[in-house]
């Protein structure tokens, strides 16, 4: 028995002029992506889903192929009208079988396992429209002022998406036309087909509306990794963390050689795509020999906060045989987090061994990997 196909179609073609983006909302940047990727994303990772179809605006094509280029299901494309209603038929024009999955391309939170509950429904039921309790009460007036009643009890609030077999909403739109006023799929099946069938979440999917809804959005956050080793000699001090440890050998290199801060300097670093501590502070230039590593640091804070990030939290490993370094640890981590401004509570610094086993483990050098969180001021 073939598989029924199922088409997700994205309404993209809106306005969006409530959002004051300037552009269609869609094609804004919520943590750092599209809005309009997210959101396709959430379909594309869901394998019961056959083909995307793309509702686009007037001029936006380009810019949407292009955004949704490595999206690994086939997508198509169709122009949509000057109402939803108008872009909606447009696609469905396009759909010959199967079922399809009507969504907002402003819902960007849609969950994989909602969707798939939506697919499962539509193909057993005919209809599936994810829908919420409702919070607030709703109020039912004669068009001005006067409230007629008022209540939740049998109400929810329409999510997308919503999910019909194709032939049945292609039906149901061929009787509706614009000027009914329909806002969303369901009233269209509701009105000229059957009684649709609801798919219950806690998940809101949030539409993305308003200006605000941008403002609140969470910080982007980026995390960097960075390793460094340097060789155990006599005659030079043993600097870690901006400290000073009591040990018969110390680094060998032309600052320093403070390997911790060194590895966090470089977590930082690549967490900003800023390239290494090598290529900024070059073992061929004067200036840095026999520098503080924490000089250094500074620096490096300094061209994060160039590219609008700062530190939320370090975490590194100092791999050295010998000395002992867990007296020195809550000096180590008050120096780091005084320098990255963070409380102690975000630095986590760790010590170990390696067993007699390598460069480390034969006491000839000392290591460090360090890892790091950042966000957008």
């Amino acid at each position: 028995m073939n598989q029924v196909k199922v088409t997700a179609i994205i309404a993209c073609a809106g306005a969006g002029l409530r959002a004051n983006q300037n552009q269609n909302k869609i094609l804004s940047n919520y943590s750092g992506l599209p809005v309009v990727l997210r959101t396709v994303l959430a379909f594309d990772r869901v394998k019961r889903v056959d083909e995307i179809l793309i509702i686009y605006a007037d001029g936006e094509l380009g810019y949407l192929k292009d955004v949704l280029s490595e999206i690994q299901k086939p997508v198509s494309y169709v122009l949509g009208g000057k109402t939803r209603f108008d872009s909606v038929r447009n696609a469905l024009d396009t759909v010959t079988d199967g079922v399809v999955l009507i969504h907002d391309g402003a819902r960007p939170f849609i969950e994989q396992q909602d969707i798939e509950n939506c697919i499962k429904t539509v193909l057993t039921r005919g209809s599936a429209v994810l829908a919420t309790n409702l919070t607030d009460t709703v109020l039912e007036t004669d068009g001005k002022d006067v409230i007629f009643a008022s209540g939740r009890k049998n109400k929810l609030s329409a999510l997308t998406p919503q999910c019909f077999n194709a032939i049945d909403i292609k039906k149901a739109y061929a009787h509706a036309s614009a000027e009914d006023g329909f806002t969303d799929d369901a009233g269209v099946y509701s009105a000229y087909f059957g009684k649709c069938v609801a798919v219950y979440t806690d998940n809101k999917c949030k539409k993305l509306t308003y200006e605000e809804d941008f403002e609140c959005q969470p910080k982007y956050s980026k995390c960097g990794t960075g390793f460094d080793l340097h060789k155990l000699v006599e005659g030079r001090k043993l600097i870690l963390g901006g400290t000073l440890i009591e040990h018969d050998k110390g680094l060998l290199g032309h600052s320093d050689a403070d390997v911790l801060t060194h590895a966090i300097m470089d977590a930082l670093l690549s967490s900003a795509s800023l390239r290494d501590i090598g290529y900024h502070f070059s073992d061929k230039d004067k200036k840095f020999k026999d520098i503080s590593s924490m000089l250094l640091l500074e620096e490096v804070m300094k061209m994060l906060k160039s590219k609008g990030l700062k530190p939320v939290h370090v975490s590194a490993v100092v791999m050295a045989e010998k000395p002992k370094l867990s007296p020195y640890r809550s000096i180590i981590t008050e120096n780091l987090a005084k320098a990255m401004n963070l409380s102690t509570e975000s630095v986590g610094i760790t010590f170990t061994t390696l067993e007699g086993i390598g460069t480390v483990g034969r006491e000839e050098g000392i290591a460090s990997q360090a890892y790091v969180l950042t966000k957008e001021i």
